[in-house]
C-alpha cells in the first residue's frame, strides 16, 4: 500500500461511482438489501447492489456537508456519511466502508472520530450508529470507539 499520508477530506461529486463501489464490496453479506433479496428474490429488476448503493446517494442528497473520505495518493480507501437532526441535536451515521486492502488498519476508527468531532462543531449532543447482528466488525469497533448498546431491532418483510 502507497505510504503517502492519509487524508480524510470533504466529499465531491467526482468520488459518488467510487463510493457507491466501496459500499457493494464493503457490505455483501451484511446488508439488509441483500438478506431481503435471499429471502424474496430479485424484484422490480434491481438487486441489493443497485439498491444499497443508492443508500450513498440518499446520504449525500440529505447531508453532503457531512460525508467525508478518506484517500492516499489519490486512491479513496473509505468514507463516512451522516446525517444530522439540528431540532434535536442528534447526528446519526448511516454508511460507513473501508476497501478491503485498508482495512484493520485504523481507518474506520478514523473516519468514525472524523464524524463524531463534526457532529460536536455542529452541535450534536447525541451520536447514533447502527449494524446488523451478523456484522462482526460493527459490533466490535463501535463499542470499541465510545457507542453503548442501546436497543435492537428486528426487521420484517412481506412480498407483495
Amino acid at each position: 500500500m502507497d505510504d503517502s499520508p492519509l487524508l480524510i477530506r470533504a466529499y465531491q461529486d467526482k468520488d459518488l461511482p467510487q463510493l457507491r463501489r466501496i459500499t457493494v464490496e464493503s457490505f455483501g453479506s451484511v446488508a439488509l438489501e441483500q438478506m431481503l433479496e435471499h429471502k424474496f428474490g430479485l424484484w422490480h429488476g434491481r438487486d441489493w447492489k443497485a439498491r444499497k448503493a443508492d443508500h450513498i446517494d440518499g446520504d449525500v442528497l440529505q447531508c453532503r456537508e457531512g460525508c467525508f473520505v478518506a484517500e492516499r495518493g489519490g486512491e479513496i480507501l473509505g468514507f463516512i456519511t451522516m446525517r444530522l437532526d439540528q431540532v434535536n441535536a442528534r447526528g446519526r451515521i448511516p454508511n460507513l466502508a473501508v476497501v478491503e486492502s485498508a482495512r484493520g488498519l485504523g481507518l474506520g476508527r478514523r473516519l468514525i472520530q472524523h464524524a463524531l468531532d463534526y457532529m460536536r462543531e455542529q452541535g450534536m449532543k447525541l451520536a447514533q450508529i447502527e449494524t446488523m447482528a451478523s456484522n462482526a466488525i460493527g459490533q466490535h469497533l463501535y463499542p470499541s470507539c465510545g457507542f453503548e448498546e442501546v436497543a435492537r431491532q428486528v426487521h420484517y418483510a412481506m412480498k407483495l
